[in-house]
């Protein structure tokens, strides 16, 4: 028989408070023709996208991070001190060590709480939604503060017609707390490795230590390029309509309900298109709310669904109590689904 005590965490875990960050620099589709052939209506009708956010050298990752995750720790009631752990997912902090959550979670005023980072790129969210309510549920934290945060403008190529319109800037947060309800439903998660060069970074850093750039991709001007992502276009948006409509369903079967049942879909903001696609796929009722946040924000990867969540419930789209599917989906390939009650 084991000598080790039982957990004592909550029956359940839920989230309590959300907040969100965009920076002050709207960039418009023009800004983004002065470097690629393309137009406004190919943008737009590829995409759905009208307008990003590009974030300022003082609009670092924590930065951002922090004055979302203040907002979300205030709409919970709760004060900072009270986090035990702060998990982010970004793939743009280009300090390989120390987290960046653990400059987070001390600028915060949190006390020693637990402090990590994890790449999972658009399903991070997902991820760290996922290992927040593990917590609280086992016992480990009872309240933990969940961070999505990008500044993907640094890996963007400008040059790039593929994707320099695609991307933008910002930080979302939400605060996961105990509950005497399940407010958080089972996670449908996984990845497909086998599709992994679908989206990538362009070139890995240790490149750059090698010295020799013969091989390296050059700009207009003959100058080495930054490292960026990229992405097959065409079979992404096959393996997002196609399949993630199938994981989106398990994760409502997980949960025990049907599309009627749901008030709100909040999926990763990748595509105007895509998102369309999987309400039809999914046969969602005219009721639900679908965030399209893409339209002004472009794709924030492990932001987008904080953001979106944040904007629908600000924008009174939707409210407090609503059942919500969210969904994301990305480079890995990765992907994570479940089902919450919007706090």
């Amino acid at each position: 028989m084991s000598k080790i005590k039982p957990s004592k965490g909550a029956p359940y875990a839920r989230i309590l408070g959300v907040g969100g960050y965009r920076p002050t620099r709207v960039v418009p589709n023009e800004v983004i023709l002065e470097t690629i052939d393309s137009s406004d209506e190919w943008i737009r009708s590829r995409s759905g996208i009208e307008t990003r956010h590009w974030a300022s050298p003082e609009e670092t990752v924590a930065a951002m991070s922090i004055e979302a995750s203040g907002k979300a720790i205030a709409a919970a009631g709760i004060s900072a001190g009270q986090i035990g752990a702060v998990v982010v997912s970004t793939v743009s902090h280009f300090s390989q060590t120390p987290a960046v959550a653990t400059e987070i979670a001390d600028r915060l005023g949190t006390d020693k709480a637990a402090a990590f980072d994890i790449s999972a790129g658009c399903a991070g969210f997902g991820y760290g939604l996922t290992l927040a309510k593990g917590m609280v549920v086992e016992g480990s934290a009872e309240y933990v503060l969940v961070i999505g945060v990008e500044r993907l403008s640094d890996l963007t190529d400008l040059e790039d017609r593929a994707t320099a319109f695609l991307f933008g800037d910002g930080a979302g947060a939400v605060v996961v707390g105990p509950s005497q309800e399940p407010e958080i439903g089972p996670t449908v998660w996984g990845s497909e490795g086998d599709k992994s060069e679908t989206i990538k970074q362009t070139i890995p850093w240790d490149r750059f230590r090698i010295g020799d750039t013969s091989e390296l991709p050059l700009d207009s001007e003959g100058n080495v390029k930054f490292p960026a992502i990229t992405q097959e276009g065409q079979a992404v948006f096959r393996w997002a309509v196609f399949e993630m409509a199938k994981v989106a369903q398990q994760a409502l079967d997980a949960a025990g309900i049907s599309p009627d049942d749901l008030d709100v879909f909040i999926p990763h903001q990748a595509n105007v298109r895509i998102i369309d696609s999987m309400v039809k796929t999914l046969k969602l009722p005219e009721h639900v709310t679908v965030a399209r946040d893409i339209r002004t924000t472009g794709n924030t990867s492990a932001a987008s669904i904080p953001l979106a969540m944040e904007r629908l419930l600000a924008t009174g789209e939707a409210k407090s109590g609503d059942t919500a599917l969210v969904i994301g989906f990305g480079a890995g390939l990765v992907y994570a689904a479940t089902v919450v009650t919007l706090p």
